[in-house]
């Protein structure tokens, strides 16, 4: 008798995916079209990484890129609540030169054959004394089965800045042109500001803090510490973030140009999420 019942049973699984995909987990679609930062260091920290120059500042805050002075390429990989949906995988690569400031680019891809958003993006950052100035350039196509495909070009700017020995500022708006992805309801691309600060009393301890503001959403706050356990090779990382009301924790490893680098996240009633990213810079 099983075998008539497999059809059956098919059919309400499929129904019952269906369902959580575009109801219950609908918000974090939403979020997911959003400029979420990218690299496991950020989000073991909750995701304040508005002042972090890394490889991942690409996507994070453009700015951070200018301070940056050997190529790097980093690959990220990020799933939510162990379903295969919310799949992340990015990879972003900088060149940095010696007097036309640094350059980037990144390329990634969530979701799957239901829904998925696919981006590529160039970016820009100049090192101006204390100061770092970046802005990018992001191409995004949002694709849902049965409904085709839209694409939206979106523009960002960043800042960061070191106000004083170890204290440093960070500032980034993305989509500052709320690029339209539909007409049909005016469908846009979210615009996001988030500004915050780090500071480090000592070398072995980072302290940040930052809040993000979705233009249709209350402000958010973020916050996350990093402590070198072993000076440059091992550190261990948390952070929280009001957004998902989720702690987050991780840890890194450096073997001389290798960065390695996994978090880990829970929430209350959906699960966990795992992200793992793989950085690596280039000697001349």
């Amino acid at each position: 008798m099983a075998k008539y019942h497999k059809p059956l049973a098919d059919g309400v699984t499929k129904t019952l995916h269906i369902f959580l995909y575009f109801w219950l987990l609908l918000p974090y679609l939403v979020l997911a079209q959003a400029d979420v930062p990218y690299g496991a260091r950020a989000a073991a920290m909750g995701n304040a990484s508005v002042t972090i120059p890394d490889v991942w500042a690409l996507n994070n805050n453009i700015a951070g890129i200018a301070n940056l002075e050997l190529p790097q390429l980093g690959v990220y990989a990020e799933n939510s609540f162990g379903v295969r949906a919310f799949t992340t995988v990015a990879l972003q690569a900088v060149y940095p030169t010696s007097k036309y400031g640094n350059y980037g680019l990144s390329l990634s891809r969530f979701g799957d054959e239901l829904y998925s958003q696919q981006h590529v993006g160039l970016g820009v950052g100049h090192k101006l004394g204390q100061f770092s100035l970046g802005a990018k350039v992001d191409v995004w196509q949002v694709s849902v089965r049965g409904y085709g495909s839209r694409k939206a070009v979106t523009l960002s700017v960043g800042g960061q800045a070191e106000i004083t020995p170890g204290l440093y500022f960070g500032a980034y708006a993305y989509n500052l042109n709320q690029a339209k992805l539909s007409s049909f309801e005016d469908e846009r691309l979210p615009t996001i500001m988030k500004a915050g600060l780090s500071y480090q009393p000592y070398q072995k301890l980072l302290l940040a803090i930052e809040t993000e503001k979705h233009i249709e959403h209350p402000a958010a706050l973020k916050a996350g510490i990093e402590y070198q356990l072993l000076s440059e090779k091992l550190a261990v990382r948390s952070g929280f973030n009001t957004t998902t009301n989720r702690a987050t924790f991780g840890a890194g490893f450096q073997a001389r140009q290798l960065q390695v680098d996994y978090a880990f996240g829970s929430t209350t009633l959906l699960g966990t999420s795992h992200h793992v990213a793989v950085s690596y810079r280039f000697l001349p």
